[in-house]
């Protein structure tokens, strides 16, 4: 699956309201769908950089030998799912966002699993 049918498929969950995959070593978004002037895209995805960086540097600050699965943000109206993903050499992340009242949480993260599963980048 390519970057224009993953956002697409993205953007199919309930709920969606807009999705990205984000570079997260340059800030840089590969792809975006949704959003609007309400909600820009790709201030969202860089910003949203420096919390995928954040969360690496501390990580190894500890020691710790594990991965990242996704980050989720929980707003009063919104949830924002960083989803980072197992490309070779890359530093992606495909980030969804939500809106609470019409989103399912677990379904969503499910199928975000299965996006990244059929990526071909």
């Amino acid at each position: 699956m390519n970057i224009e049918t993953a956002l697409k498929e993205a953007m199919a969950i309930d709920g969606a309201i807009g999705a990205a995959l984000v570079d997260y070593g340059s800030g840089m978004s590969l792809g975006t769908i949704g959003g609007g002037r309400e909600f820009d895209l790709e201030v969202a995805a860089a910003g949203n950089t420096e919390v995928v960086r954040a969360k690496l540097r501390t990580m190894a600050s500890l020691a710790l030998d594990d991965e990242i699965e996704d980050i989720l943000i929980t707003l009063n109206r919104q949830y924002h799912i960083i989803r980072l993903l197992k490309a070779p050499g890359g530093q992606l992340f495909l980030y969804l966002v939500l809106d609470r009242d019409r989103a399912n949480l677990a379904l969503a993260r499910h199928n975000l699993r299965n996006i990244e599963r059929q990526m071909s980048l």
